[in-house]
């Protein structure tokens, strides 16, 4: 027996081993460092929403998700808005102090002041987060004949004007969510950024 070794096959088993080692080190470690970034789905959760308005018609309302939540886009008219200042005598914060709503939005229409007309919110109801009914209609018969138009929550009886202020002796404590949100055109409005 002949304690010659063989070099070239040792090398070869020697190389052979640290690639397939290092295979090894870059498969366990390239889902440990995709980990530490957001996926395309959670990026997109949390993305600001562009929605076209061009074909939002008077009195009409939109839906569209933002973060996995409603959001609401109401061209009032003119007639609704002013029939909203009939009722402020009825509502907890007809001012929107208490409101969550940023500074541009902090007025009786709760929106933008160049266009007053379009209202965004989120269509959450702050008592338990149900999502209320577009109730533009004056007077019906099931809300009564001082119901100007707005939003009721069937769950619990809770209703917000069409500027999602609540009205005085319901469930919701506090008026609807207005999200950060910001105009890209006349015919275009971006949800998610302000700025």
């Amino acid at each position: 027996m002949t304690n010659q070794v063989d070099n070239s096959k040792r090398r070869f088993l020697t190389l052979a081993t640290g690639a397939v080692g290092g295979v090894a080190v870059v498969g366990v470690a390239t889902p440990l460092i995709a980990s530490f970034f957001p996926s395309e789905r959670a990026k997109a959760a949390g993305a600001p929403v562009e929605v076209d308005i061009s074909k939002l018609e008077p009195g009409q309302k939109i839906d569209v998700e933002w973060r996995g939540k409603p959001v609401w886009l109401v061209n009032r008219t003119k007639e609704m808005v002013d029939n909203m200042a009939k009722i402020e005598g009825k509502l907890v914060d007809p001012t929107s102090d208490a409101s969550d709503q940023p500074d541009y939005a902090h007025n009786k229409l709760r929106s933008r002041a160049e266009h007053a007309n379009l209202w965004i919110a989120l269509g959450v109801c702050t008592h338990l987060g149900c999502s209320p009914t577009y109730r533009p209609d004056l007077a019906p018969a099931d809300l009564g004949p001082e119901w100007v138009g707005g939003f009721y929550c069937p769950c619990h009886g809770s209703k917000f004007d069409l500027a999602g202020r609540v009205y005085s002796g319901v469930p919701a404590p506090k008026n609807l969510v207005i999200p950060p949100y910001k105009y890209l055109s006349a015919t275009s409005v971006l949800i998610g950024e302000d700025k």
